[in-house]
């Protein structure tokens, strides 16, 4: 009888070996399902979330902004009272968010616009607003314990808004409650 050949080894393998390389692929497999199963239920979550306040806000648009490096990011969630409004992948103009926007959202800054062409802001952000159709803004920071996550932003399409005192705190409640899912904290 002749015996497998482990090539790693340079030697024949012992059934023991063929064992226990046999749990590594299980384990493997257990791994990227776990990872999967978190990725499902994040989104889930993130979904829910962002459906709730638009639809409560009754704004045209609800977006996560995901950052995937420091301080880049691009839109991965949307709820839309139109297919028209979708900014899906939109990544931002670059340079345009920095070091100095990011501190301030790391100490929880809340960001209203009630109207992008009246409010002193950089050209570069009223002009990236205006390409998505925004009329008014309203950005709140995800802030999980390793830094900025994301932001939640709720953007009014048709005119002007004047956000309430309510709607910043139910979009800081989402915040929160996506700040705090262990789901967001593993990724």
């Amino acid at each position: 009888m002749q015996l497998p050949f482990d090539s790693a080894q340079g030697k024949p393998s012992s059934p023991e070996s063929e064992n226990s390389s046999n749990c590594h692929p299980d384990e493997g497999l257990q791994k990227l399902l776990n990872r999967l199963v978190i990725r499902i239920e994040r989104d889930e979550l993130v979904r829910k979330t962002t459906n709730h306040l638009r639809e409560s806000l009754q704004a045209n648009r609800v977006v996560l902004y995901y950052f995937y490096e420091q301080w880049q990011g691009q839109v991965t969630f949307e709820s839309l009272s139109a297919d028209e409004y979708s900014i899906l992948g939109f990544t931002g103009p670059s340079g345009c968010f920095n070091h100095e926007y990011a501190a301030l959202y790391l100490e929880g800054r809340v960001r209203a616009i009630a109207d992008i062409e009246l409010e002193p802001i950089q050209d570069c952000h009223r002009d990236f607003l205006r390409s998505m159709q925004v009329r008014a803004n309203l950005v709140v920071p995800i802030l999980i314990p390793r830094g900025l996550w994301g932001l939640l932003v709720a953007h009014h399409c048709q005119n002007s808004r004047n956000w309430t005192l309510t709607d910043i705190e139910l979009m800081q409640t989402g915040a929160r409650t996506l700040a705090t899912d262990s789901n967001i904290l593993e990724s």
